[in-house]
């Protein structure tokens, strides 16, 4: 019933404009609207909401992530622009911090300003 339609998210910001400026200026995602609740950001795909609130608290696990084309291309792009990506005790991630559970598939994280876990992921063609 949904699948055509396009996926509203949602996470928490306790400070709007570093939030604006880390997923518009270094994620690239396009910039809406900024109003007393919410600051809001479009993609081909889906609309990111980021509610305003005095404290964040990050939920457990990845609270939003990408599917990429090309994993490795995409993590260098981020990290060239300062995004540092995660390393989790336990997990064989390689030189650019991406774990590979499967040939050809892989997953990078990384947090927003607010802690929010976010992820890359590719998956096999």
């Amino acid at each position: 019933m949904l699948a055509n339609e396009k996926l509203e998210a949602f996470l928490a910001t306790a400070d709007a404009g570093r939030a604006r400026a880390f997923f518009e200026g270094v994620l690239g995602l396009t910039f809406v609207e900024d109003n007393e609740y919410l600051v809001m950001f479009e993609t081909d795909s889906a609309r990111l909401n980021l509610q305003k609130t005095d404290v964040v608290k990050p939920p457990f696990g990845t609270a939003l992530g990408w599917h990429v084309k090309n994993l490795r291309e995409s993590v260098k792009g981020l990290a060239a622009r300062g995004v540092h990506f995660e390393r989790f005790e336990g997990m064989a991630q390689d030189d650019l911090a991406i774990w590979s559970p499967q040939p050809g598939t892989g997953v990078a994280w990384f947090k927003d300003p607010d802690g929010n876990l976010l992820s890359l992921s590719q998956s096999r063609a």
